[in-house]
Formats: structure tokens, C-alpha cells, sequence
């Protein structure tokens, strides 16, 4: 198989770079922006936070680190560690009991008499009518392994039953909020104890990475990974675009496009609104090729390569190739002279485990290899 004209294999990165593999000049290294701390999890599986403008490798799904970007987020508790600034009912709370997923200790015990409903919650002020993700990290003490402990919102039907086992595990459920107040909580009417660590409610349908707070509401701020490449980098009249890489929510994806720096000239792989994941290619403002890859899960990682070529259009995905179009241009010499993985203020939202440009149209049993 043909070597890439670039590759980004998330494993080197500096203050506002991400360093792609190939070109081995640094022409295809990417600009990186967030104006806010943010957290990762390292190769240790230990939560740490990280500086503004330093990009994230994480660990979280195993020995190999993605590049993880995330949109805005706001974490609405305000004492996301400290649960006796919570109200508690028929429930002992002791802070910085035990270590927590930040290797640090500061998580919390919640010791239950076994009292139905008894709970640890915070009131929070909410938007009638909005989904709300509220997530927390549990652990047993004491109680059996696994036990069965409740979160959720105000009422029984905003929340859901979780398995607690002696591992740390993150919990999550999202839910549409009833009225001006919730009450994100931990629930159950067992006796014993269990640990608690990192609590955060975010207004929207899923959860992000973790936002620590102390005393008022903390916000991280979007990541954009920009600009990589030149002219030189890309074959405009022949190549293939391909990715390794998971979606936060397939509702708010973002785009992976090499382009001329306009919407005229450019291409794309994206997902339509959870409709599907889609190919796109666009020659003087005009569609060439746009082709439907099928409908991919949040936060499963999948593989997809899109080829281009005069009258040769494919869409490969998971060592399947999709579909094709087999009418339309592609661009004149030196017009492709830049990759993003955010374009016009739409950020890609999810990890990043490899993208690769090829600068020749690759083979059906290249693609089919490349993609399995």
C-alpha cells in the first residue's frame, strides 16, 4: 500500500500543536486551541487535568491514546468532590475518605441505614423541559458486589438503576428536567456503604469529561485542531481521506474536510444528524460525489476512507465498501491546501485515532485492507 501523505497518529504534542507522524517537516502538524483547563485520562488510568491550550491524549480506551476534542461544556454543580456541601437524607457523608480516579484522596463515603430512598442530591436550577446528563463515579465499600444504587434527577422516572461494583466506574444517565429545580442524586435503600468522586450535571444529552468544582459552576471551553498541511501535502486530482475515530453524539459530530480554506473546493467526511455518516465532495461550489455510509453509534469506533478520483468515487466503512458514484470532477493541480478537523465553528466532537491523506486512489483491496 501506498505511504500516506499525512498522518495524524495521536502521539506527540506540544503547547498548541498536535504533531502529525507524516510529513516528517512538520507541514503536517495541526494548530490546536482551548482557551481552558481540561481533563484526560492519562496512560496511568488516572484523571488529570491539563493546561489551556495543551491537547489531550487519552487513555481511556486503552494502552493506545486518541486525541480527544469536546465541544463547550458547563459542569452546574458546584461542589463536584465536596458531597457534604450536599444534602443528605438517612445517609452519613465523609469527604476525602479514600483515593479516588485521580489517584488523589478526595473521594467521598456515603454510608447507608438502609432507610428507603436514602440519598445524597443537589439542588440545581434548570431550564423547564431540557435534557440534562447528570454523571458521578462509584465504587463499593462494603455492600455486596455488585449492588444495585439509583441516579438520577427529582422523581423516579428521571433516573435509572446502575450496577456499583469494587471497581471505580463513571455512571451516567441523561434526562429531560421537570420544572425550575432538580436534584441530581445518589439513591438506595440498602444498607452499607459505597464511595462517591467527581459529580457533574451538564445541559445536554450527553456527558463530557470530567469538570472539577469548588464552590460555583466551571466551564470548559471548545477545542478546535486546525490548519495542516499545504499544497504540497495533497493530491487534488486523485487520493484517498481516511479515519479512525468515535463520535461523542452522532446528533453533533463536526467534520474532517480537506479543503482550499472555502466551502467551494473541499472534502469531507461527517455525519448528517445521526441520518448517517456521509462522503462528500465539492468542486467549484458544486457536488461531485455524496455518499451515504450508513448509521454509526456514539462513542463506537469505526473506520471509514473515502476515495476520490475522476468518475471514481467510494466510500469504504468497517472493510465494506458502501457505496460509489462513478460521475463527477474532481479539482484542477495545487487547489487542496489544508486539513481541519474544525471548519467554520463546527468542531469535530469525539477521539481521534488516526487520519491519513493518501495522495494516490487507492485500490479496492487497499481500501478494504485499510478499513477492516
Amino acid at each position: 500500500m501506498a505511504t500516506p501523505s499525512l498522518a495524524l497518529i495521536p502521539s506527540g504534542y506540544s503547547y498548541e500543536k498536535v504533531y502529525s507522524v507524516l510529513p516528517s517537516n512538520g507541514d503536517g502538524d495541526f494548530t490546536f486551541d482551548r482557551d481552558s483547563n481540561a481533563t484526560r485520562v492519562n496512560k496511568d488510568g488516572l484523571i488529570e487535568e491539563v493546561s489551556v491550550n495543551v491537547p489531550r491524549l487519552d487513555y481511556s480506551d486503552g494502552s493506545c491514546p486518541s486525541l480527544l476534542l469536546e465541544p463547550s461544556s458547563t459542569n452546574l454543580i458546584t461542589y463536584s468532590e465536596d458531597f457534604s456541601q450536599w444534602e443528605s437524607s438517612n445517609v452519613s457523608v465523609l469527604d476525602n475518605f479514600t483515593v479516588s480516579p485521580s489517584g488523589t484522596q478526595n473521594a467521598s463515603k456515603f454510608t447507608f441505614n438502609g432507610t428507603t430512598n436514602g440519598r445524597v442530591e443537589k439542588n440545581i436550577s434548570v431550564v423547564n423541559g431540557t435534557q440534562y446528563t447528570f454523571s458521578v463515579w462509584l465504587k463499593n465499600d462494603d455492600l455486596a458486589d455488585p449492588t444495585q444504587v439509583w441516579i438520577g434527577l427529582s422523581t423516579s422516572n428521571q433516573g435509572e438503576y446502575v450496577t456499583v461494583t469494587n471497581e471505580w466506574k463513571r455512571f451516567t444517565t441523561t434526562q429531560v428536567s421537570n420544572g425550575t429545580t432538580e436534584y441530581p442524586r445518589i439513591q438506595t435503600s440498602e444498607v452499607g456503604s459505597i464511595f462517591a468522586w467527581g459529580a457533574q450535571l451538564e445541559n445536554q444529552s450527553y456527558s463530557t469529561s470530567y469538570i472539577a468544582t469548588q464552590g460555583s459552576v466551571a466551564t470548559r471551553v471548545a477545542e478546535t485542531c486546525t490548519d495542516a498541511g499545504n499544497a504540497d501535502t495533497f493530491n487534488s486530482t486523485e487520493g484517498v481521506l481516511y479515519a479512525e475515530v468515535s463520535y461523542l453524539d452522532t446528533n453533533d459530530a463536526g467534520y474532517i474536510q480537506i479543503s482550499d480554506g472555502t466551502s467551494n473546493n473541499r472534502i469531507i467526511i461527517w455525519n448528517l444528524t445521526s441520518t448517517s455518516l456521509r462522503g462528500l465532495v465539492v468542486v467549484g461550489g458544486v457536488a461531485q460525489a455524496q455518499i451515504n455510509g450508513g448509521v454509526i453509534s456514539n462513542n463506537t469506533t469505526f473506520k471509514v476512507a473515502l476515495k476520490y478520483k475522476v468518475n471514481d468515487f467510494a466510500l469504504w466503512v468497517n472493510g465494506v465498501e458502501i457505496g460509489t458514484d462513478v460521475l463527477g470532477l474532481t479539482f484542477g493541480s495545487n487547489v487542496l491546501n489544508k486539513i481541519n478537523l474544525s471548519v467554520n465553528s463546527v468542531e469535530f466532537k469525539g477521539k481521534i485515532k488516526d487520519v491519513r491523506v493518501y495522495d494516490t486512489a487507492l485500490t479496492d483491496a487497499e481500501l478494504e485492507a485499510l478499513t477492516q
